[in-house]
């Protein structure tokens, strides 16, 4: 029976995540999650790659098992709810353009102080001494990385493996997020995570990007400055959506941050001028139309997964 593949539980996911968003509350799966993760790297935390790979065959492990555990249960209903409650619990899109939307409301206005206090919503660079350029720049490249990371990538395991797909890929994301950085304490803990996270969103990340494409206000461009400087950024993924975006807005992407006192330089993507905070605004509507369509890409692809394993 073809138990993993379960569109309309998707569809009704994605439409909890609409109507609900993300709350912050210490009860969301994920903030569960996060502490879990947090005491187990107290248990098996050293300073060796291996301790890293059992801390994260651990809780990948655990998550797919429960997710493996929800396709267990006999009544299809009741797996298309849980299907839609794991769908919501891991998309973040709404959210993720709220915040853009609260960043170029907060720009538009001029107050800088506000929005640096939002800025570590968005991404971990230090706001403290950017200016309003800086920080449209680093909204508008916040808004790129995470449409794939928040929106396609969950859609997309969520389409191929179900429930598993979904829980698993949540937990890959954010164990990257909150280990898989360069720092003296995680240079290896963190490596098997930094890993798997590039591996799981390698085929999300190019869909983004060709999504920004299709249904960007420009897309010769989008494509033009995909294909020349996608492969460009530090990260194997975070390019291919940066890039997209650049050239579907005419803006220039890249340059200097600061990261808890580390500066990294990164090459410049796109043939326009640095983002302004208008550009914020454009940004967002490409999110939410690349979010729509990828919800749509996903729900059809799990229907026509289903119809397949139905006739085999």
């Amino acid at each position: 029976m073809p138990i993993w593949y379960d569109p309309l539980g998707l569809a009704l996911g994605v439409a909890l995540d609409r109507l609900l968003a993300d709350p912050h509350s210490p009860a969301h799966p994920v903030a569960v999650f996060g502490r879990a993760a947090g005491r187990l790297e107290k248990s098996l935390y050293g300073d060796r790659r291996v301790n890293g790979v059992v801390h994260v065959m651990v809780c990948v492990g655990g998550a797919a098992g429960i997710g493996l555990l929800a396709h267990r249960v006999p009544n299809s209903g009741v797996r298309t709810v849980i299907t839609a409650v794991a769908t919501w619990a891991v998309l973040g899109g709404t959210t993720l353009a709220r915040e853009g939307a609260y960043m170029a409301d907060a720009l538009e206005r001029d107050d800088l102080e506000r929005a640096r206090a939002r800025l570590p919503h968005l991404c971990g660079r230090d706001p403290a001494r950017l200016e309003g350029p800086e920080l449209a720049r680093a909204t508008v490249e916040s808004l790129a990385e995470n449409t794939s990371d928040a929106v396609v990538a969950p859609l997309f395991w969520g389409a191929m493996a179900g429930v598993p797909g979904l829980l698993a890929y949540r937990v890959i994301n954010t164990l990257d997020a909150m280990i898989g950085h360069r720092s003296p304490r995680y240079e290896r803990f963190g490596w098997a995570a930094a890993r798997l996270d590039d591996v799981a969103n390698y085929v999300p990340a190019r869909v983004t990007g060709l999504l920004a494409v299709l249904i960007g206000p420009d897309r010769r461009q989008a494509l033009a400055v995909l294909r020349r400087d996608g492969h460009r950024h530090p990260s194997p993924n975070s390019g291919r959506c940066e890039a997209a975006f650049a050239g579907a807005l005419g803006v220039t992407l890249g340059g200097t941050n600061v990261y808890a006192g580390r500066t990294e330089h990164r090459p410049t993507m796109g043939d326009g001028p640095k983002p302004g905070v208008g550009d914020i605004r454009r940004a967002v509507r490409l999110t939410r139309a690349v979010s729509l369509a990828a919800a749509g890409a996903a729900v059809l692809t799990a229907w026509a997964l289903r119809r397949a394993t139905r006739r085999a």
